[in-house]
């Protein structure tokens, strides 16, 4: 079983949840902007939740089936059709042999989810199959995907028709927006920056810039005051990290960060909400943030898991 990449989209990788253990190294997590959409999309096809799938930006792949397969998509709205009809997202289809599936225009979001019943069977590479584009390795050949790729599917443990039709809770399906309020929790450097500093940063409205990529987001707005010097020892960067270096515009960390940064952090972006930023476009969503408490973010990452076992359990 494959999938035959007829046009690879804008970028079009594989991406499972990461590969973990080697920051120490140097070497970035990676993995997919919006962990939530991945899982949702690999539960709905018998997945392991964190298996590798393809994750599409904006302009969607063409793809062709060798053998009948189960799919999901979840995430941003790209008019997905098979066959020609179009299809629901978060819900598990059954793609007939040969058949085309392809995408349309962007009706919500940036960024969709495939996943398929098997897995995207591509090595493993330091624990994970995920694309890590900046170090060309990772994925399929390290790199995104292209007209002619032939894409490994792994074989399904079950008989595919019995979990088509199973669909996502409706209600559970992030509120994806292209001006989402994002709730942070301050610090672990907000002391480096004035208090009108961190009152403009909660109170203005960012806009995406265009040079925004799966590194990081770079906002463009009302600049934000330091009281002193602009970098610090550097220190480590986790997943979204919010840094404010000498121009005083934030850059919220995403999936490829670095591991390491020497410009003060004002915050960080809580884990609940990491799929609402990673769905926002570049050059066209605006972001605004709301500080909260570590047990008030700790109860919504609680909540989010809770969606997805729950679909896990049906």
């Amino acid at each position: 079983m494959a999938l035959e990449v007829l046009d690879g989209g804008l970028l079009t990788t594989v991406q499972d949840l990461g590969r973990y253990g080697y920051e120490r190294f140097g070497v970035p997590i990676a993995g997919a902007m919006d962990p939530f959409a991945l899982r949702a999309a690999n539960i709905l096809v018998g997945n392991s939740p964190g298996e590798a799938a393809l994750e599409i930006t904006l302009v969607g792949p063409t793809l062709r089936t060798t053998e009948s397969c189960l799919i999901a998509i979840a995430g941003a709205d790209l008019s997905p059709r098979v066959h020609g009809w179009e299809v629901p997202l978060w819900m598990a289809i059954f793609v007939r042999r040969g058949w085309i599936i392809e995408f349309g225009e962007r009706k919500s979001g940036c960024r969709a989810y495939l996943a398929v019943a098997g897995g995207i069977d591509v090595p493993l590479v330091m624990g994970s199959k995920s694309t890590y584009l900046r170090g060309g390795f990772g994925g399929f050949e390290g790199r995104a995907l292209r007209k002619g790729d032939l894409i490994p599917v792994g074989k399904p443990t079950f008989h595919l028709p019995s979990l088509a039709g199973k669909e996502f809770p409706s209600d559970r399906i992030p509120d994806y927006s292209d001006a989402p309020e994002v709730c942070v929790i301050l610090g672990p450097q907000d002391d480096h920056f004035t208090e009108e500093g961190i009152a403009t940063f909660l109170s203005s409205e960012y806009k995406v810039s265009p040079a925004s990529d799966r590194m990081g987001y770079r906002l463009q707005g009302p600049e934000i005051g330091h009281k002193g010097p602009t970098g610090i020892i550097s220190d480590g960067i986790v997943l979204g990290s919010v840094q404010v270096p000498a121009d005083r515009q934030p850059i919220v960390m995403m999936a490829d960060h670095q591991t390491t940064g020497g410009y003060p952090k004002i915050a960080t972006v809580i884990s609940a909400d990491i799929p609402l930023l990673a769905q926002c476009v570049p050059g066209a969503s605006t972001v605004t943030f709301e500080a909260i408490t570590v047990g008030e973010a700790q109860a919504r990452y609680r909540e989010m898991m809770k969606a997805l076992e729950m679909t896990n359990d049906k």
